[in-house]
Parts: structure tokens; C-alpha cells; sequence
């Protein structure tokens, strides 16, 4: 064995160090590379580098003779998907291409497992390939039951690029729901800091002080897009950070919890949670409408995702008219 060189393809950019060197060499430690990484041994493009560092299509990485340990098996996290699950996974797909596929995710579908869940998106990717070696990768998170707009990667490549944009906020998230009462002003921006309280799986999201060190900055952008008197609003919701329940919460802040949350409603604020109007469905009513992103080839992606039948169901009975959804590729 010798030391090699091995240049980065256009669809490893973005990616860590130590996760390419484990891509190409399976057995290979962390500590291992860390100590390559120290030593000398791992460059790239000649000069010492950490183990983090994200390549850049062109760049050459220096391979040390390496004597990785044997692979070992690794147990997946999710139970083989059930080909009869393909025509209803494949019906959820709104847009496709080459680099990504975007998929209308239905409440009440988690994305991943977890205590007492069987099924779930991640664990039915496979079945998502169409033809393609490598199984598409999740690039963010919706919860469980909010519907609406999900992006995934058709290789790592494509999942590097699809993470560096969502953390250099370079991706438009723009969400719909339906709350109680109406929010005033009709519009406006939530600038409240929030940080995870409880645990046992009963954590939850609540308002912070701003000198609260274990609080998270938050803010969220609303416009009021319709609304029924003064017991229903139409919210375009705007995230500009990504924090976990961050809308729910900002909502209630503002007094118009989303209908159908139990969880952040409270019992004086219009009876989202509970007390349900009207004979409204009872799920929640918070839809992923719209992702506008960097495509990883070029160009800007924009997709929308219709809305799921109870949301459907709301807004057929209040009268509000939602435009259809399109998805284009820009530029």
C-alpha cells in the first residue's frame, strides 16, 4: 500500500472530511482520521486540514496508507419497506429530478422512527431509487402531524449541498395554517426566544427571557391571508429560524393557537386544542406550502404542496380559496 491522491467529484462538494474518508473506507475510525487529520498524514490540496473541513469539487485529498478495520455489519434503524407501500409512497412525490425529490408528506406520517413507530418516511426510501445506486437522504424534518413540503437528496453529493444551504439560511420556508381568532396586528414579525423544557419524551417548546442562556433566538414572519369574522384566521406562517415547534408556540404567543394543537393550546385562548368550532376536523392544521431553494445543479427550485384533505376539508367549510400549487425550476 502508498500513499494516493483522489480528487473531488462535482457531487461531493460540501461534504466533511471525515465523512468522505468514511464513505470511501467504511472501517476507518474517527479517532483514526482525527489522528491522520493531527499528523499530517490526511491533506488536502497539500496543506493540514481538521477533520470537519468541507471539500470542494477539484480538490485533492492525500491518502496515507490506511489499514482499515473490517466493516461490521450495521443494523439499519428501520424495518425492510414493504413493497406495497411503493404506489402510496410514489403518490406523494409533487416534483422530480435528477438531484432531488420533493414529496407532499401527509399528517400523521412521521419522518423518522422512533419508541412505538413503524412506519415512517425514512424508512421506506428505498423504495424512492427510481433506478438510481444510492437511497435518497432526508436534508430536513417535518413533524408528524404537520403536512406539506418535503425535500429530499438523490445522493450525498446533492444532500451536502442541500444542508449547507439550509444552515446558511439560503432556503425559503413558507407555511399555512389555520388558527384561532385573529391575530393582531394582521400581520408582523414574532421575535420571541424559546428553549426546550421537560424531558422522558415529554419535552417541550416554551417562550424564554432574552437573558435566558439556554434559550434559542426565534423569529417568525405572519400574514394574515383570509379569515372568517373573528374565530378563524388564514396565517401565512414564515419561519427565519428553524427551531423545534417554533411555530406552534409563536402562534399561541400571539394569541391564535394553530387548530388541532393539544399540545401548545391553552384552554382560554378560542379552544384550538379542545373546544373545536364548527364541527372542524380535529387534526392539526399546519401545512408545509412552499420550499424556494438553490437548486444543487443551478438555478432556483420552487415547489408547492396542495393541502391535505382535513385542510381541504376547513377551508372549503369557511370559504377560503387556496390557489393550486406549482412547482418550476428557475434560472
Amino acid at each position: 500500500m502508498s500513499v494516493s491522491l483522489r480528487v473531488i467529484s462535482e457531487d461531493e462538494a460540501d461534504i466533511r472530511l471525515d465523512r468522505w474518508l468514511r464513505r470511501h473506507f467504511p472501517g476507518l475510525t474517527q479517532g483514526a482520521i482525527q489522528k491522520f487529520c493531527r499528523t499530517g498524514q490526511v491533506r488536502v490540496d497539500g496543506k493540514r486540514v481538521e477533520a470537519a473541513v468541507r471539500l470542494a469539487p477539484g480538490q485533492s485529498v492525500r491518502i496515507p496508507p490506511i489499514q482499515a478495520a473490517p466493516e461490521q455489519p450495521v443494523k439499519p434503524s428501520y424495518a425492510p419497506p414493504d413493497p406495497r407501500m411503493r404506489a402510496e409512497l410514489e403518490a406523494m412525490v409533487i416534483y422530480r429530478d435528477d438531484q432531488v425529490i420533493v414529496l407532499n408528506k401527509p399528517s400523521g406520517l412521521p419522518v423518522q422512527g422512533g419508541p412505538g413507530i413503524t412506519k415512517h418516511v425514512d424508512g421506506m426510501l428505498d423504495l424512492l431509487r427510481f433506478g438510481s445506486p444510492d437511497r435518497p437522504r432526508l436534508v430536513h424534518r417535518l413533524d408528524r402531524d404537520t403536512s406539506g413540503v418535503l425535500l429530499l437528496a438523490r445522493s450525498p453529493g446533492v444532500a451536502a449541498k442541500l444542508a449547507a444551504s439550509f444552515r446558511g439560511r439560503k432556503v425559503e420556508k413558507i407555511y399555512w395554517a389555520v388558527v384561532a381568532g385573529r391575530p393582531l396586528p394582521v400581520e408582523g414579525r414574532i421575535d420571541l426566544p424559546l428553549r426546550r423544557v421537560g424531558g422522558a419524551r415529554g419535552e417541550r417548546t416554551a417562550p424564554a427571557t432574552r437573558d435566558d442562556k439556554e434559550a434559542a433566538h426565534a423569529i417568525t414572519d405572519y400574514q394574515t391571508l383570509d379569515n372568517a369574522g373573528q374565530k378563524f384566521t388564514w396565517l401565512e406562517l414564515r419561519p427565519v429560524t428553524g427551531r423545534t415547534h417554533q411555530l406552534r408556540v409563536h402562534c399561541v404567543a400571539i394569541g391564535a393557537p394553530i387548530l388541532g394543537d393539544e399540545k401548545y393550546s391553552q384552554p382560554d385562548q378560542n379552544g384550538a386544542g379542545g373546544a373545536f368550532f364548527d364541527g372542524l376536523p380535529e387534526e392539526l392544521h399546519l401545512h408545509a406550502r412552499c420550499l424556494v431553494l438553490p437548486h444543487p445543479a443551478g438555478g432556483t427550485l420552487m415547489v408547492e404542496a396542495e393541502l391535505p384533505p382535513h385542510m381541504r376539508e376547513t377551508f372549503r367549510v369557511l370559504g377560503f380559496e387556496a390557489p393550486p400549487a406549482r412547482a418550476a425550476l428557475r434560472g
